[in-house]
């Protein structure tokens, strides 16, 4: 059976909590949130939004006990009116570790073995808070991080160049917040560098782009949920199915001794290995930056 519990079903955990049994990728779906009216609202809805489905998935309500064979746990607890008018994550930090402090002795005392996929902002800090006051192992506790930012890239270049996001590799990397950046020298398209073709003026209106869609969506709507719900069924359908997938997310660095976004190799075992980029003198700088405003961010907690 696949078994996978979301905490906190707002707009992003209710998005994820439909893709994942649209796609049927789970067996069961354990459901909870602090408010009470919205998650029995969520349940219904969400029965309700399988009836004509072949497959039925079983839907829990929220029972601390499930968790002790539960696959994974995504982790989407928060309040994104926090975020409105203010660019910067680390606004939401002191409601998030609030409600980390609060979710993981529960976590803990369910026994508990699977997987933490975190989603709350900011991602890299809160995760890294998460493995911390859990004591997983750290390949066990990771973010999405910033497969969304890559996401948008591969939007950009695919919007701006006409050609379909599936012949676009490459990354962005670090912090998923404003210190984030496309490593250019990663992107291939059709195989060949866009550095090739592309001056550097070009990249940067690309770069722009990218960090300006999350806007887009979230100046006309109040949020965002498709994208980042589709990058966490992505990475949760890696694990359960053991696919070996190889996607940027938010985990533990040794030797920068934080939680950053770049990429890494998923699986059942949780992140089984990752994958440093080469990076040119200017994105190492830029990653040296990341990584300071990483540090800074958590020292705060």
């Amino acid at each position: 059976m696949r078994k996978v519990a979301i905490i906190g079903v707002g707009h992003v955990g209710s998005t994820t909590a439909y893709t994942l049994i649209s796609k049927n990728i789970v067996d069961e779906l354990v459901l909870f949130d602090s408010k009470d009216n919205i998650l029995k609202a969520e349940l219904n809805d969400l029965m309700d939004g399988q009836m004509e489905q072949n497959n039925q998935v079983r839907l829990i309500g929220p029972d601390i006990a499930e968790l002790v064979d539960t696959d994974v746990i995504i982790f989407a607890a928060g309040d994104i009116s926090i975020f409105e008018g203010n660019p910067d994550r680390f606004a939401e930090l002191n409601l998030t570790k609030s409600i980390v402090a609060e979710w993981t002795p529960l976590i803990k005392k369910s026994g508990f073995k699977g997987i933490i996929l975190n989603i709350t902002n900011p991602c890299d800090v809160i995760t890294q808070y998460l493995q911390e006051l859990t004591g997983f192992p750290r390949e066990r506790v990771f973010g999405t991080g910033t497969s969304l930012d890559t996401g948008r890239m591969k939007h950009a270049v695919s919007k701006s160049l006409k050609v379909h996001p599936s012949a676009i590799d490459g990354y962005v990397i670090g912090e998923h917040g404003e210190s984030q950046f496309v490593a250019w020298s990663s992107v291939r398209i059709g195989g060949i560098p866009i550095t090739e073709s592309l001056n550097t003026e070009k990249l940067n209106a690309l770069d722009n782009a990218a960090r300006d869609g999350g806007w887009v969506t979230f100046r006309g709507k109040g949020y965002t949920s498709y994208g980042i719900a589709i990058q966490a069924v992505k990475i949760v359908e890696a694990i359960l199915n053991d696919n070996y997938l190889v996607v940027p997310v938010s985990h533990y660095h040794p030797v920068e001794a934080c939680y950053v976004g770049s990429p890494a190799k998923v699986s059942r075992e949780g992140i089984s290995e990752s994958f440093p980029l080469t990076l040119t003198d200017t994105e190492q700088k830029k990653w040296q930056h990341t990584i300071q405003t990483i540090h800074s961010m958590y020292e705060t907690i």
